[in-house]
């Protein structure tokens, strides 16, 4: 129950963050902040979303900045827009009480000479995605040569998405900086691949013990229904859930664009974020979630890696994900910042043996509602 302080923080970002109400240090923070406090290192840690992954490396890469520096000195490579800019923001506001640091956020789907122009300005850390990252390496629009510390965010997900060689390619580049921090939900092969090429042979290795993983203040429910049943059961919970806002998860990018268009029917203010959509409809419907004129947001797996939108009360898995680790990640989207949520599955009855795998791997409980109808 160690607080920030005695990690090591210093007392101006330990300010900052208590007034976001981060005050006691995860796992991951209690495990992962001294070892980066301490001196130049490589790390590798293993800790799915959710978990403060943000701080873990956040705020040692802040103690590291020379203010005074005109220089880029940190870089954050994330694999998607929503994450790049979701952490540039946290950064931001760990800093209100600190000295004046620059943080600018790279990505595709924006215009890049707006982004060179950006760039221009002083700027201490830059995060960016993959491929935009390597557009402005090319353009020579960005100077990578006092960079101290690089950090690989999300890096299975990087991977995943096809980014590999751009990740190689940064990573030669950046052959000599001091510190390399890895964090990944999982080590696949071409994470180990990454690991064995650039990494100090005696990086630090941190697991976060998956049964640590998941949120405490989440109830985990389930209700058995057929798919003929699912839309009607869906209506209810949300009906029972008065106003509250939530987001609903669907596998498929059919799926989901339909039941947002079902719920619209309904009167239920809804949108959907999946893979088909441009990044400025994207956009609009993420500002329209957050601004509250949306209640509720359908979406797939992928296209919802990044969403942070605060006060959502409830996660409903309309249709289970692919694996346990999306099921994190899905339903870490609910009781943030120590409120409480719900997350929901609805299942028929062969998929019961699924939640029953969650329960041995994630170490939850899932308890069985019935709605009334």
């Amino acid at each position: 129950m160690k607080n920030f302080e005695k990690l090591g923080v210093n007392p101006s970002l330990v300010k900052g963050l208590a007034e976001l109400n981060i005050v006691v240090p995860s796992d991951i923070q209690r495990n992962v902040i001294p070892i980066l406090l301490a001196g130049k290192t490589d790390i590798v840690a293993q800790a799915q979303t959710g978990t403060g992954k943000t701080a873990s490396f956040g705020l040692p890469l802040l103690e590291q900045i020379d203010a005074n520096l005109d220089a880029v000195q940190g870089l954050i490579l994330c694999p998607t827009r929503e994450l790049a800019k979701q952490v540039a923001k946290q950064l931001f506001k760990f800093i209100k009480y600190s000295d004046k640091i620059f943080i600018e956020s790279v990505y595709g789907g924006e215009q890049i000479d707006r982004q060179i122009s950006a760039l221009q300005r002083p700027t201490h850390i830059v995060v960016a995605t993959p491929g935009r990252l390597i557009d402005l390496i090319n353009r020579k629009a960005v100077d990578l040569r006092k960079v101290k510390t690089v950090v690989l965010d999300e890096a299975d997900e990087m991977l995943s998405m096809g980014f590999q060689q751009e990740l190689d390619q940064i990573l030669n580049v950046l052959d000599n900086v001091e510190n390399k921090w890895l964090f990944s939900a999982t080590i696949p092969q071409g994470i180990q691949q990454i690991i064995a090429k650039h990494l100090s042979a005696d990086a630090k290795r941190i697991e976060v013990k998956r049964k640590d993983v998941v949120n405490k203040n989440i109830s985990h429910q389930y209700l058995t229904c057929d798919e003929s049943e699912k839309l009607n059961a869906l209506l209810l919970f949300l009906k029972s859930q008065h106003k509250n806002r939530g987001i609903v998860f669907c596998r498929t990018k059919s799926i989901a664009k339909k039941l947002a268009q079902q719920l619209i029917a309904k009167n239920i203010a809804t949108d959907a974020i999946h893979g088909d959509l441009l990044q400025k409809e994207r956009d609009k419907v993420m500002r329209a979630f957050k601004n509250e004129t949306l209640r509720i947001l359908v979406a797939t797996d992928v296209s919802a890696r990044g969403i942070d939108v605060s006060g959502l009360t409830f996660v409903v898995h309309y249709q289970l994900p692919e694996n346990d680790e999306y099921y994190t990640h899905r339903s870490g989207r609910t009781a943030r910042a120590g409120k409480e949520g719900v997350s929901i599955c609805f299942v028929n009855k062969d998929e019961i043996n699924k939640l029953r795998k969650y329960e041995r791997t994630l170490g939850i409980r899932f308890e069985k509602v019935k709605l009334v109808y």
